[in-house]
């Protein structure tokens, strides 16, 4: 059986042509689960005897939550991946997922806000989680901006990967926050040590989401990764070859 040689997809112009093939899939995927966790959730799903119908934002709120911490953490992995070898598609991606997990950090402040009015009586309050979501909201804008304000894109990639290395020591604070503090964010209603605390159908709509947004973001990290090969590769033969091509 031959093996795949993955070593040749971290060739800028290979893995060009590799992501505007699974592009179309990922957002097609994307969209299949988002229609059918929002039935799920918003249509099957039974009212929450406490919180009545406004604990469906969980259906929007979790997912985002989950991938803001996800993304941030395999961003932080591209950018060692580069630093240890200096491959240029790493920090290509790193900087590629940035915007989709900085707008999912948003997706799941606001919603959090949404819901939190609600169920404290308050729009914000300095509680452990949120206050260390908000940190990781501006760290995407931290290493966002650092890179934009250098205009060497090495010396952009090497800065903004420390930032992401540094940064990725916030993700276990969001998510033990609940059990190291007192805080009145709720605790976690999915385990992987004990039972869920919800209804089946929860559960499921919810993690069909979740599945949606990972869909989502692989899409749109892949589309913004081939943009930034072809700024970063203009003057390269491939590009020039593909330009003419099209023409």
């Amino acid at each position: 059986m031959n093996s795949i040689n993955w070593y040749k997809y971290s060739s800028p112009a290979t893995f060009y042509g590799l992501a505007g093939k699974l592009i179309p899939w990922f957002y097609s995927a994307a969209a299949l689960f988002c229609v059918a966790g929002l039935y799920l959730g918003l249509v099957l799903a039974p009212t929450d005897f406490q919180q009545s119908d406004a604990y469906r934002i969980i259906f929007i709120h979790v997912p985002a939550a989950w991938m803001s911490m996800f993304i941030y953490v395999v961003m932080a992995c591209w950018a060692a991946l580069g630093l240890a070898f200096n491959t240029r598609l790493s920090f290509m991606m790193a900087s590629a997922l940035a915007p989709t997990g900085a707008m999912l950090t948003f997706v799941s402040l606001w919603t959090g806000a949404l819901w939190g009015k609600p169920t404290w009586g308050a729009w914000w309050v300095w509680d452990a989680r949120l206050t260390s979501e908000l940190i990781l909201f501006f760290l995407y804008l931290g290493f966002m901006a650092l890179q934009a304000a250098i205009d060497d894109p090495r010396r952009a990639d090497r800065a903004g990967a420390l930032i992401a290395l540094v940064g990725v020591v916030n993700v276990p604070i969001i998510y033990f926050s609940v059990r190291w503090w007192n805080t009145l964010h709720q605790g976690a209603s999915v385990s992987m040590t004990k039972a869920p605390s919800m209804a089946a159908i929860m559960l499921v709509g919810m993690l069909v989401m979740a599945l949606a947004a990972w869909m989502y973001a692989i899409a749109a990290a892949l589309s913004r990764a081939r943009s930034i090969i072809l700024e970063r590769e203009k003057n390269s033969q491939w590009v020039a070859q593909m330009v003419e091509a099209e023409v």
